[in-house]
């Protein structure tokens, strides 16, 4: 019997980030819907959009030929997208902040075209725009998430995966980043995977590389998390582990219920988005996309 994927319960790289930081922040940000407006919640943040503005450039170019992803200045795109996320739709409440954001995007960019490394050569574009596979069909489970650019090998046929990062932080020795990548991309596109790595656009001029995880012990450690997942929603049992004070990562989420935030308008996923009141731009709201 075919499965059914608007029944399935769904897992990427934020989500189950979500859950193992704090179920009710999992609840929050992947179950919770407004009972007014229907729609799911997202809070907004100068980190956040700097890295949503960064990624989209970026990302756009995968679809252009080699010979045109620079014939317009990245730094030019830059500015058109960031008329979208600009004053409080962004998190930014002055303007000293904003400019000092919308600086280290420039920055970045303008490495990239310093040392365009993968972006000048071949890429693989996944078709789906969110790609997904079932990680699981007897557990009705499935796996999504996207890539952000896959360099392509011809002589080998063969990908390598490479996340580009705007965030100032280093990703965890222990993140599940890498192995969900891997899984995905050996399951939505027929390319072997050859290697997988980091750039961290406001620090390095280059990629750095990272050890592939053992994909059967990867396929292993995200099942068994998200049965998990899927067994917290079966029970509706999502509890902060820090009891009613909540915790970093649901305290934030809890203003928007109780009215102390402000919104800020709505994604192009019917999120209503929301940014915090006291406009603080703290990078530890930041997210490694």
């Amino acid at each position: 019997m075919p499965q059914d994927k608007f029944s399935a319960t769904w897992v990427s790289h934020s989500s189950m980030r979500d859950f193992l930081q704090c179920p009710r922040a999992y609840f929050l940000n992947n179950v919770y819907r407004d009972p007014v407006t229907g729609h799911k919640i997202q809070l907004i943040s100068p980190p956040l959009s700097l890295g949503q503005v960064v990624h989209e450039v970026l990302e756009s170019l995968s679809v252009l030929p080699v010979e045109k992803r620079f014939i317009q200045s990245l730094v030019q795109t830059f500015d058109e997208k960031w008329k979208k996320v600009t004053g409080e739709k962004g998190g930014f409440f002055n303007d000293e902040t904003e400019h000092r954001y919308q600086e280290r995007g420039r920055q970045m960019l303008q490495r990239v075209m310093k040392n365009p490394g993968p972006i000048e050569r071949l890429a693989v574009k996944i078709k789906q725009d969110l790609p997904f596979y079932w990680l699981s069909e007897p557990e009705n489970i499935i796996l999504c998430g996207k890539i952000d650019w896959l360099e392509y090998f011809p002589d080998q046929d063969a990908v390598n995966i490479v996340d580009f990062k705007s965030g100032q932080k280093k990703e965890d020795a222990e993140s599940l980043q890498l192995p969900i990548y891997l899984l995905l991309v050996n399951n939505v596109q027929k390319r072997k995977v050859i290697g997988a790595s980091y750039w961290y656009l406001e620090t390095d001029d280059a990629p750095v590389k990272q050890v592939l995880p053992d994909a059967s012990k990867a396929q292993e450690k995200i099942l068994t998390i998200a049965k998990k997942i899927k067994l917290a929603r079966q029970l509706n049992h999502f509890k902060c582990p820090n009891g009613p004070d909540g915790c970093f990562a649901c305290r934030p989420l809890e203003k928007v219920l109780k009215g102390e935030a402000m919104k800020v308008g709505e994604s192009t996923y019917q999120q209503d988005l929301y940014v915090l009141k006291d406009g603080s731009d703290d990078e530890d709201n930041s997210v490694i996309i």
